[in-house]
């Protein structure tokens, strides 16, 4: 069958992502540092990113801007092998061969998303909490954490909050499935556009600056839902109780959009928007050159480059 959910070409996709983005987001790990402070830590001043990443250095260390590395890492590893995966099986299967369009594209992105988030969602939560352990809060109703590991974090979540804390998050994360299936959509678009019908390999320029705009766009949309989404996995929240769980996660990102909002005014929901979009834009835009440079070489290893820019 050509068109296989499990073939080479898939894997080859998958491992090519996922080599990027975790070589990305080593590059540029202190600008998330930067901006998950931001997001969780109310009483901590907007400033800019160079001036909050010299606060932590002053206060915790120049070590602190790399905290939680590893199991950000093999979060990121897993997460980007999974909607890689998906994407292009998912994009395989359906296209069977045919050209994409972007209404495609945006489709296949959120199926995949919602994959990934299902699959992946107990180790974001496990590698929020260890990135943030230790840090010197301004919040001091921040309650602290003592996690020797991505293991005892895991045991010790499912021990006092119950398994059901691992997928905290969970339902802005399945709405913030938007964020990648738009990267992927304008991304791709641009790609066709480049392109203009022939085959040809995309240069290091076009590649990385495509995948900035692509990544830039998406997180501006999503921006607001990304903090909810931090706030609701570091489990540093008062929840509801008595009523369903959909109902439960409508009310709490209600109530969280609603408290910022009163607390910071409408910018309030944009807090640490600058360090994120300098992270995710550069992250993302490396990510997608190394990408397709590891994806290019193979299939030309393979003698498959032909087939692969006529299909994509």
């Amino acid at each position: 069958m050509g068109y296989s959910v499990f073939s080479y070409e898939n894997l080859v996709h998958a491992v090519s992502g996922a080599v990027g983005s975790v070589t990305a987001m080593t590059v540029f790990f202190p600008l998330d540092t930067a901006r998950l402070r931001l997001q969780v830590d109310d009483n901590r001043k907007a400033k800019s990113t160079p001036a909050i990443l010299s606060d932590i250095i002053r206060e915790e260390g120049l070590l602190a801007l790399y905290r939680g590395w590893f199991p950000v890492i093999c979060s990121l590893c897993c997460s980007n092998f999974v909607y890689f995966y998906c994407f292009h099986s998912l994009k395989a299967s359906w296209l069977k061969g045919r050209p994409s369009a972007p209404s495609n594209d945006l489709m296949i992105g959120i199926a995949a998303g919602v994959v990934n988030v299902l699959v992946t969602t107990p180790l974001w939560v496990v590698n929020t909490r260890l990135k943030l352990q230790g840090s010197k809060f301004r919040n001091a109703d921040i309650r602290p954490t003592n996690y020797s590991g991505i293991l005892d974090a895991f045991a010790q979540i499912i021990r006092d909050e119950g398994g059901g804390a691992l997928w905290n998050g969970t339902f802005p994360s399945l709405l913030l499935v938007m964020n990648p299936a738009i990267q992927f959509m304008i991304y791709e678009g641009l790609k066709r556009q480049l392109r203009r019908g022939v085959p040809r390999e995309l240069s290091s320029v076009e590649v990385f600056l495509i995948g900035a705009v692509a990544k830039a766009a998406a997180t501006i949309v999503t921006y607001p839902l990304q903090t909810i989404q931090s706030i609701l996995r570091f489990g540093q929240f008062n929840k509801s109780t008595g009523e369903s769980q959909l109902l439960s996660s409508l009310r709490t990102i209600k109530c969280l959009l609603i408290n910022r909002v009163r607390k910071f005014g409408l910018l309030g929901l944009f807090k640490g928007l600058e360090a994120k979009l300098l992270q995710t834009v550069l992250t993302a835009a490396l990510m997608f050159l190394l990408y397709e440079k590891i994806a290019s070489t193979t299939f030309r290893t393979m003698g498959l480059s032909r087939n692969h820019y006529k299909k994509h």
